[in-house]
């Protein structure tokens, strides 16, 4: 006869084995933690994560210990993945997300805290998207300025390509947190993008509601890495190519950095993104540009739409910041005006046919010649940030009546005869008065196919003019000349 305590000592292993065992693979999303910013209504947000082939998953939102919303779903057997679309919220907080797999008469279950709802905005770009609040100007005022943020939430993607497109991160350098000194200047080029915090508190100071930010960036970079196959192969960017030594310095290859630290996020629920490249495009397929770009935005609306269960809008706002100027060249003659362009699709402007739903911020009067980070890097983030935001509040937010773009030139005449360029703006300009160089812009000498800049004459201490500007041509005498100046004296 068998003693009872012998078919105990069998069964009792199995039962905790298989009670472990349930929750073995059973985890969120790398980006689902604590602290984070999910996105409020009118769109819902998504919840998904890992479990076991067979179960089911509930999701429930609580706050003050009652429960607020709960959604339940089951794994799928061919990906073992599970997601819930949550109720639209309302901005505000905190709340706690509860997952609980149940397989048979087993459960298990995961909790984040600190959640808020709020407007999520994906950052993401090459070196200067990358730049941290540590880099900039007036970088130990502005780290320590975080106290009347705490609602502003921040995460920071690893760094890493791969090449094929993957599900989830692999790695998250600083996951969803707090505004600190030490994570917004964790060190060069590393946490936290200024450019995406800035815009992200100027946001804030406007809406007084959660937003969170999510920076996804590498330096060196050029937009084909950053490119789905898709949008490639729809302009023909070659997979073979020469790439010009020193060109770039990170990762180069095609789709690789779409493939690890776009996809995996593509099933957020996001309200808008803000992107800052191009300089490594200047000397790579540079002609390519015009159409990799809006292809690129047009790209990631899809997947992010698609990936969301069609809760990110399917032409969400896209934010960019237009080249700044690199002063260490001793030539005009490089591929930036081009690239600047090219920025708008061949417009010279945006919103436009092929750019719908887009604000750009003009940054090429933010050169910075002594910056330590090279003058490709320019300093004055804060500025960047806040052009951004303007464009943001008009067409994402949809506030009337406010200037974030222009003046554009609505009539180009060239007066051959008398060598002057005369051009007639749509709106007022406005001029204040800085030094001896106050408006600058690009102009194109026809016969020499130069890009010039675009100088006044004289100082002015202010200016509201109706909208003509009329310049001169002016060749610079001496061998060792730069190139002819357009001078353009405001009429009175």
């Amino acid at each position: 006869m068998v003693a009872p305590g012998f078919f105990l000592g069998l069964v009792l292993p199995l039962i905790l084995w298989a009670g472990s065992s349930a929750g073995v693979g059973f985890r969120f999303a790398s980006y689902i933690s604590d602290y984070m910013v999910l996105q409020k209504e009118p769109a819902g947000a998504v919840i998904w994560g890992y479990g076991l082939p067979g179960a089911t998953v509930t999701v429930s939102l609580c706050q003050d210990q009652e429960t607020v919303m709960r959604k339940g779903t089951s794994v799928k057997a061919d990906s073992n993945i599970w997601m819930v679309v949550l109720d639209p919220m309302k901005p505000g907080g905190p709340f706690e997300v509860v997952a609980e797999q149940t397989i048979g008469r087993i459960n298990h279950t995961l909790n984040i805290q600190n959640v808020l709802f709020g407007d999520v905005w994906l950052c993401s770009g090459q070196s200067n998207m990358q730049m941290t609040v540590s880099q900039i100007f007036n970088a130990t005022s502005e780290m320590s300025n975080t106290a009347a943020y705490q609602s502003v939430r921040i995460l920071s993607v690893s760094l890493i390509q791969a090449q094929k497109e993957l599900e989830d991160l692999p790695g998250v350098d600083l996951p969803w947190s707090k505004p600190t000194a030490k994570n917004l200047g964790h060190g060069n080029f590393t946490y936290m993008s200024a450019v995406c915090w800035l815009f992200g508190r100027n946001l804030y100071d406007t809406l007084q509601y959660p937003i969170g930010l999510i920076s996804s960036t590498w330096g060196g970079t050029p937009i084909e890495a950053w490119s789905s196959g898709r949008s490639l192969k729809a302009c023909r960017v070659p997979k073979q190519r020469f790439i010009p030594p020193h060109s770039v310095s990170g990762p180069s290859n095609n789709s690789v950095l779409w493939n690890a630290m776009i996809h995996p996020l593509c099933n957020m629920t996001l309200k808008g993104v803000i992107w800052y490249q191009g300089e490594n495009n200047v000397n790579y397929n540079t002609g390519l540009y015009n159409c990799t770009f809006p292809a690129l935005i047009e790209d990631w609306r899809q997947a992010f739409h698609y990936g969301s269960q069609g809760q990110t809008q399917r032409l969400f706002p896209f934010g960019f910041v237009q080249l700044s100027s690199d002063l260490s060249k001793t030539t005009s003659q490089d591929g930036f005006p081009q690239i600047r362009w090219h920025q708008t699709a061949d417009f010279g402007y945006v919103p436009n046919l092929r750019m719908p739903n887009t604000f750009m911020a003009v940054a090429m009067d933010l050169g910075d010649k002594n910056s330590p980070f090279k003058s490709i890097h320019p300093r004055d983030k804060q500025t960047v940030a806040y052009r951004l935001h303007l464009g943001a509040r008009a067409v994402a937010y949809g506030e009337k009546d406010l200037i974030f773009q222009g003046p554009l030139p609505e009539k180009i005449e060239v007066l051959s005869g008398k060598g002057l360029l005369n051009l007639t703006y749509y709106q007022k300009i406005q001029v204040l008065r800085l030094d001896n160089k106050i408006f600058e812009g690009p102009a194109k000498e026809p016969r020499q196919h130069l890009y010039l800049p675009l100088t006044l004459p004289r100082p002015l201490d202010q200016l509201d003019h109706m909208g003509q500007v009329e310049g001169q041509l002016v060749q610079q005498p001496g061998p060792d000349a730069e190139p002819p100046l357009v001078q353009v004296p405001i009429q009175n």
